[in-house]
């Protein structure tokens, strides 16, 4: 089973482990599992000493003398069938006769459901480390550029002015969000279960899953059906695919933003980097473009574990060979998504001129709400008033114009309005007044 699974995984992981950073490859590991599994079982020993079952220096002897290796597993595995039975068979090699002290009144799903909470929770710290570092590069790029301004768009359109410090105050803002619903997701999953066989704990006391899950740092589930239910695992993949699908968000307004026509921002391009094989002009915002296409991997993997809550009875294994892909492949790509994004956020260009002058196409039509408005105080309907304004920003628009020209030669709107006071209209200093307001909520 491990030498099938090896294959049909390594073939899966060979492109995520290419740009995997060691620290979350290493807990997904064969060796790193065993590794957690072993844990287990020990911490389950010392739980039988602090009640008295075990003799405590048969314990420390366990400790000193257990020992695997995955090689000697696989080769019992192909004749066992079955992966746990094989690591224990393997363990008892180097105990001997304090074997008998090794897995007692234990089933399968109590050391791997246990073992892989602990993955999980060391694996998600390393997520969250990843959330801080970049929500503080985020925080660093909004401060340089609160007062930067640049065009909001709505339906992809120019709508009105704004700042690229807001545009990032609210990346902040989602982000935040998903770190805090990450790291609840992660407490709600860190859970273990020593409960023995379709979870009554018949051969084991319950004393001792209180004491082996305090000992390594979760708390035992209210209830185990011989495996934790697979609804904590499905929502904490569904946070992982939020982080994921935010990081999306983010890397396709970057995109957008780096578009030749818009060009207000770009991805950093490094001294030798090439664009293309065919046109030397190119710098393509690549790195967001993997970005986009990865979080589509990880969304994918959320619904597999929303498939793994229907079991059969109080267990199967169905869940098993999916989870096996599923997690290591969700949290490393997330780990590295977000430590891509930070790169980039790092060394994002910032074009403020372009910005600047995207904010002042066809003669400043963006302000079109702003002689509404004034228009309206003068005494105007609202109707007859947008019916001006929009006429005179569509003949702009539609003609490569001049809407403040079109305006100051209008002589309907100069019945209402001197030259002068449309002048005064077109300050973009009306559009940041709050700003302050926004940045000490986020910051």
């Amino acid at each position: 089973m491990i030498s099938q699974i090896n294959g049909f995984y390594g073939k899966i992981k060979l492109m995520i482990d290419r740009y995997s950073r060691e620290e979350m490859k290493n807990i997904w590991s064969l060796q790193s599992k065993f590794e957690y599994y072993l844990k287990v079982e020990i911490a389950v020993c010392e739980a039988y000493a602090q009640i008295g079952t075990i003799p405590q220096e048969d314990v420390e002897q366990i400790k000193k003398l257990a020992k695997f290796d995955v090689a000697r597993i696989d080769e019992i595995e192909r004749e066992v069938r079955h992966d746990l039975i094989a690591f224990l068979t393997n363990v008892n090699e180097s105990l001997g006769d304090l074997g008998r002290h090794v897995h007692v009144g234990l089933t399968s799903s109590d050391v791997i459901d246990t073992a892989f909470a602990m993955q999980i929770q060391d694996s998600g710290n390393i997520i969250l480390a990843d959330l801080d570092k970049v929500i503080f590069s985020i925080r660093e790029l909004a401060k340089k550029h609160k007062y930067t301004v640049c065009i909001g768009r709505s339906h992809g359109v120019h709508a009105e002015v704004m700042t690229f410090g807001v545009k990032l105050c609210s990346w902040i803002d989602i982000l935040e969000r998903q770190r805090d619903n990450f790291a609840h997701a992660m407490e709600q999953v860190r859970v273990g279960q020593i409960s023995g066989p379709v979870g009554t704990y018949s051969n084991i006391s319950p004393d001792i899953e209180q004491i082996t899950c305090k000992n390594l740092g979760l708390k035992p589930a209210r209830i185990s059906t011989q495996i934790i239910a697979r609804d904590y695992h499905a929502y904490f993949m569904q946070s992982l695919a939020l982080i994921a699908s935010v990081l999306e968000q983010f890397a396709t307004e970057i995109r957008h933003l780096q578009r030749t026509e818009v060009l207000e921002v770009e991805e950093g391009f490094a001294k030798g980097q090439k664009g293309s094989s065919a046109m030397p002009h190119k710098k393509n915002p690549v790195l967001s473009e993997n970005l986009c296409g990865l979080a589509r991997v990880v969304r994918a993997n959320s619904i597999v574990a929303l498939e793994n809550i229907p079991l059969w009875h109080e267990r199967d294994i169905s869940h098993s060979s999916a989870e096996r892909i599923i997690f290591p492949d969700s949290l490393t790509l997330v780990d590295f998504m977000l430590d891509r994004f930070n790169g980039i956020v790092e060394n994002l260009v910032v074009h403020e001129d372009n910005m600047l002058k995207n904010t002042e196409k066809f003669g400043g039509i963006i302000f079109s709400q702003k002689v509404l408005l004034e228009l309206v105080n003068k005494g105007l309907s609202r109707d007859d008033a947008y019916r001006i304004v929009q006429r005179n920003a569509l003949d702009a628009f539609e003609n490569n114009g001049d809407f403040k020209a079109n305006l100051l030669s209008d002589e309907e709107v100069l019945s209402y309005l001197s030259p002068d006071e449309i002048e005064a209209v077109f300050n973009k200093e009306q559009f940041l007044q709050n700003i302050e307001t926004i940045y000490n909520r986020i910051l």
